[in-house]
């Protein structure tokens, strides 16, 4: 039987790089499982929460958004931070009504994802959405500008062969959902 070694590494010290209202950059000084000493640089997040918003077509939908790092629109599952204090799922039920005015009755966790572990601790949750109704419209925040529309889960899929859909979260929640035999 092969012995297993232990890969963790352990914090000496810490100190704030950078804070900002979303993310704060850390630099760790880290001992290393051979005992010499590393340094390591990584994101603190508060995470975020997912949803897979299925219509009564089977039909997902969708949000096309302008990332600013790419400079670039993406095509993305509806998605949204934690606020303090708040559960995956609360964070779930608000952005899905913020982003896209709908509500669901019917909710059902698919698990997590951790999108950079190489440099941050963000987790994404991801959540299976249905028995849709529309109660009211968009309610953007004052710095947020999206567009929501339906997109068939085929089409979705082949949006992603095609290099439409590049969206790390998307893709994976996609995956999720098909091994969970959602579609």
């Amino acid at each position: 039987m092969t012995r297993r070694i232990s890969l963790t590494e352990t914090q000496l010290a810490s100190r704030v790089v950078f804070q900002g209202k979303l993310l704060k950059v850390l630099s760790d000084r880290v001992r290393l499982p051979n005992g010499a000493e590393s340094v390591r640089e990584h994101i603190v997040h508060p995470g975020a929460a997912l949803i897979l918003a299925q219509l009564p077509d089977g039909a997902l939908l969708f949000e096309r958004q302008f990332r600013y790092p790419l400079k670039k629109t993406f095509l993305e599952l509806p998605a949204g931070k934690l606020d303090a204090g708040e559960t995956p799922q609360q964070a779930a039920i608000r952005e899905l009504a913020e982003e896209t005015g709908y509500a669901a009755k019917s909710w059902r966790h698919l698990g997590v994802i951790h999108p950079c572990i190489g440099y941050s601790d963000e987790g994404i949750e991801i959540f299976h959405a249905h028995d849709l109704k529309q109660v009211a419209g968009q309610s953007l925040d004052d710095n947020e500008f999206l567009e929501v529309f339906p997109l068939s889960v085929a089409a979705a899929q082949e949006a992603i062969v095609r290099g439409e859909i590049t969206d790390a979260k998307t893709i994976a929640a996609l995956s999720m959902a098909q091994l969970h035999g959602i579609f």
